[in-house]
């Protein structure tokens, strides 16, 4: 071997000897570091890791039929300071007291809450003590106020001058107040989920998706970076008009106040397209005030008279029984078997079938009925069924009860049944019966969300919905309209019809058909009370063409008690106010039709 061959070999076996020597001593540190050094470097890589913070989405908005806010997610800001700001401190703190004098007053003049002395106190006391993040205001401001206060020369100079920077926090408010309150619902806090009502039911799709942002370290101060942008939430788009929710609100609550009423409920229904165009609760406070409470708009209660209706339909659709039928009614109680049937406005005399029903009688429909079903009572229950009452028809309100008509056991309960007692019905379900009479048998589903929106643009729409496409035979249809009409129109037997000393549910400017109720209520411990009543009216309007069907209902109101002076009057009041405000309709005296003005 050559001398340069060796010098080679030499030289090769050099650098293999360090390479290796070298992989030993990395291999060895990383053994060193996995079992002596591990806990520690994992500590610092933890420290190493960005802090993730939610960035709340935007709660979307509920709106009217014509797009106003009902419910919506405000902005609005807490201010807070970093008195460690470092160009705070520069030359003796120079920037910072040249401008804490006008700070202060401008907190002062556009907050409130505080006197310049007391703002200019509080911030320079922390300055002092260097605090991370002093919260200027207590309470938070809204968007006019911080725009209001960025014109001030030290703010203007950015947070990171100032050291001032604003967090937002969203509030669910209601610009309308209490209107409609119950039905369109609450949230849990200021950011939590839906409690009650619309915000309950759609508050998958008002809520959103929160994004997020990392605490991260940026030329030596720790910064807010959003690492994925919130989606914020869609607006829900209602049925309701708030112009037509202040008429029925109001008129309510003049007669529940007028009344010293327990509670009071109103509904609004369009007749062609189901669609609630208000809907209306109120409840008497200790104090003797009226607020939206509970939602009895879908809480079932016994009928009382307005299920004769219900009954007639089904006994004259069956054939059991014609309109120009008659039955004798009397002062007298009439016995059937163990119970006693009597009627509010008693008299000894001969009713048809349609006057029977003009002046509510119970004796009358207790009679109609048995004789009709005696024996076969469940054939009685299974016709209202095909109707499509109790069909599970779904409402947007959450917890809505549903209708309890069940197959009677004896003939005693079919007596009270006819007229509406031993069933269970919520205000929305009567009005959804009444007001497929008024759409001549269509039953349509009321419905209070027409669409789903993001930014404008309709993401979801919901149209109306057929529940039955007749109820029941046309000539039926006929035969109650015309006893629905005897209610309000015919002054001597209508329980709705014009008296001395109350207009009760006619109007000489809209023309209105519909039925009374009245049903006792229960006290418990004592049964059925004759002191104590749950008032009805419900009917459609304008009667020659309907287009809008209505219902009020009032609990417990003060002796004296009248269902067409209490709940006639307050849907006269607002079909007048309604077709006033959507129709411009005249009703032309003594010519029984509409004119368009």
């Amino acid at each position: 071997m050559s001398d340069e061959q060796r010098n080679t070999v030499w030289r090769f076996a050099i650098i293999f000897t360090i390479i290796t020597l070298g992989f030993i001593a990395v291999l060895g540190k990383i053994i060193y570091i996995q079992s002596v050094e591990r806990d520690e470097w994992l500590k610092v890589a933890e420290k190493q890791v960005p802090t993730l913070k939610p960035i709340a989405a935007t709660r979307g908005n509920i709106l009217d039929c014509n797009g106003r806010l009902l419910a919506s997610s405000m902005p609005q800001y807490y201010i807070y300071m970093d008195t460690r700001v470092p160009a705070l401190h520069e030359k003796k703190g120079e920037l910072f007291y040249a401008h804490i004098d006008t700070l202060a007053l401008d907190l002062a003049n556009i907050i409130g809450d505080r006197s310049q002395a007391e703002y200019k106190t509080r911030i320079v006391n922390a300055y002092r003590k260097g605090e991370k993040r002093l919260r200027v205001c207590e309470h938070r401001i809204n968007y006019l106020q911080r725009q209001e206060l960025e014109q001030n020369t030290l703010i203007k100079k950015g947070k990171y001058k100032s050291g001032i920077f604003f967090e937002d926090q969203h509030r669910r408010i209601k610009p309308y107040g209490v209107l409609a309150s119950r039905t369109i619902g609450s949230i849990y806090g200021e950011g939590g989920g839906g409690n009650s009502g619309l915000e309950k039911r759609f508050d998958q799709e008002l809520r959103g998706e929160d994004g997020m942002s990392s605490i991260q370290k940026i030329g030596g101060r720790y910064e807010s970076v959003t690492v994925e942008e919130a989606k914020d939430g869609m607006d829900v788009v209602t049925t309701i008009d708030a112009n037509l929710q202040d008429i029925v609100e109001n008129a309510l609550l003049v007669k529940t106040a007028e009344r010293n009423a327990k509670w009071g409920c109103c509904i609004l229904m369009e007749t062609q397209t189901g669609y609630i165009r208000a809907i209306a609760n109120l409840d008497r406070s200790e104090d003797g005030q009226y607020y939206e409470a509970q939602n009895h708009a879908v809480q079932r209660v016994e009928p009382g008279s307005t299920f004769k209706t219900i009954a007639l339909v089904a006994a004259l659709d069956d054939g059991k029984i014609k309109i120009s039928d008659t039955v004798s009614v009397s002062r007298q109680p009439w016995q059937y078997f163990t119970v006693k049937h009597t009627d509010a406005h008693p008299m000894d005399t001969l009713l048809t079938v349609r006057s029977a029903l003009a002046v509510s009688s119970n004796i009358a429909l207790a009679k109609l009925i048995t004789r009709s079903y005696e024996g076969s009572a469940k054939k009685f229950v299974r016709r209202i069924e095909r109707m499509g009452l109790m069909d599970s028809v779904y409402c947007e309100i959450p917890g809505a009860d549903k209708v309890r008509i069940d197959v009677p056991k004896d003939t005693v309960t079919l007596s009270k049944m006819s007229y509406g007692y031993s069933v269970e019905m919520s205000p929305m379900q009567i009005l959804m019966f009444y007001n497929a009479i008024a759409n001549n048998g269509r039953m349509m589903r009321p419905m209070l969300v027409t669409a789903i929106q993001q930014n404008g643009e309709i993401e979801k729409s919901f149209k109306p919905e057929v529940v039955k496409s007749s109820i029941c035979g046309k000539r039926t249809i006929e035969d109650i309209k015309g006893a629905l009409h005897d209610v309000v129109w015919d002054n001597h037997l209508g329980t709705a019809a014009a008296r001395l000393w109350s207009r009760k549910a006619q109007s000489n400017l809209v023309s209105i058909a519909g039925k009374t109720g009245t049903a006792q209520l229960i006290i418990p411990g004592h049964g059925y009370s004759g002191r104590h009543h749950r008032m009805t009216f419900v009917g459609y309007f304008p009667e020659e063409n309907p287009r809008y069907t209505c219902i009020c209902m009032i609990e417990d109101p003060q002796y004296p008690y009248d269902a067409g002076m209490d709940c006639g009057s307050t849907v006269r009041v607002i079909a007048e106010k309604t077709m006033a405000y959507t129709g411009c309709y005249v009703y032309k005296e003594g010519e029984k039709k509409l004119e368009k003005r």
